[in-house]
């Protein structure tokens, strides 16, 4: 289905983020997603199939433009810790700053639905190619080691930063996010580099 941008989509996709995050996926019917953005039942079915459309579109939009947002804040550094730790401190920010869209990321979209994943994991492939971009880069430098295991690296990168916002989503928010970057990019970094 050919998505239509503007105002309503965007609306119905915030709305969304908000109606999962307090009902879970399975309890959030089109009803209240259409409710909470102020909008007919019908005009979701403009822009969305279903609700696991809802869900996908969402996370492409949302981690779309972190993709977006975080490649061109990438461009600009030149060392291969501070675009980590860059990475690192962008994602808890976005994450820290809407803890509605948190909840959705960290636990409701862990959905066991095999086509739903398939579809996710289509969405997480831009993410996951940053990281990559980092650590291509970090090999050709000689930071990381050339015979490093880019695609165990990618996993232990991306599974550090996801476990660190699940566990802050567990407890809660009852402490700062972002802070933690600093000292999850030295761990990392440590672990990587190249003896």
């Amino acid at each position: 289905m050919a998505k239509k941008k503007g105002q309503k989509f965007e609306q119905i996709i915030d709305a969304a983020v908000k109606v999962i995050a307090e009902n879970g996926y399975h309890h959030s019917q089109v009803s209240k997603i259409a409710r909470e953005a102020g909008v007919a039942d019908g005009t979701i079915y403009l822009y969305f199939k279903n609700k696991e459309d809802i869900l996908i579109s969402l996370f492409e939009e949302k981690m779309g433009s972190f993709v977006i947002r975080s490649k061109e804040r990438l461009a600009s550094e030149t060392s291969v810790e501070q675009k980590l730790k860059l990475l690192i401190e962008m994602h808890l920010k976005q994450l820290e700053a809407d803890y509605d869209l948190a909840i959705v990321t960290q636990l409701e979209l862990r959905q066991s639905n095999l086509a739903l994943r398939s579809r996710i994991n289509e969405v997480l492939k831009g993410y996951l190619g940053l990281i990559d971009s980092i650590l291509a880069e970090g090999m050709e430098k000689g930071f990381f080691s050339p015979d490093l295991d880019r695609r165990m690296a990618r996993q232990v990168i991306f599974g550090a930063i996801d476990e660190v916002v699940t566990n802050w989503v567990m407890k809660d928010h009852k402490y700062e996010l972002v802070p933690l970057a600093d000292s999850l990019n030295q761990m990392l970094l440590t672990g990587l580099r190249k003896a």
